[in-house]
């Protein structure tokens, strides 16, 4: 048994990201679902699909719900679960974020969360054209 993974974002986001990351590492060693939530979909169909969704990958260990932009409707939809089912969001995803989650497979819940927070904030870095120069 693992965490499940859910990738709830605007179309196209989350399958791009989850394309490369499996790609990158060789495998996807979680069980990943992508849901896309487009902009004019209505919100409340939207949660019970996005809620079905997270139930199908919840095997008793809970569920790590990923979302592109903290405050825009995916992230909204996501942070209603985490108060119907063990589900914990981190919203701000990006390849890094996405990486380390699949690097740390087999942490429980609340180690996974902090551990794709923590990716996703180490993978952003201000580099100024002194520093690219090679």
């Amino acid at each position: 048994m693992s965490i499940g993974i859910l990738l709830v974002t605007h179309p196209g986001i989350g399958e791009t990201l989850l394309k490369n990351a499996c790609n990158l590492l060789g495998a996807c060693p979680l069980r990943v679902h992508c849901m896309d939530i487009p902009l004019e979909s209505d919100a409340e169909d939207q949660l019970q699909a996005v809620l079905q969704a997270a139930r199908d990958l919840d095997d008793g260990k809970g569920v790590l719900i990923l979302t592109d932009a903290f405050g825009a409707t995916p992230s909204n939809i996501a942070c209603q679960l985490t108060g119907k089912m063990q589900a914990n969001v981190v919203s701000g995803l990006n390849l890094p974020m996405l990486i380390r989650v699949f690097n740390y497979a087999n942490d429980d819940l609340p180690a996974l969360t902090h551990k794709a927070a923590d990716g996703g904030m180490r993978g952003i870095q201000v580099s100024h054209a002194s520093e690219c120069d090679a």
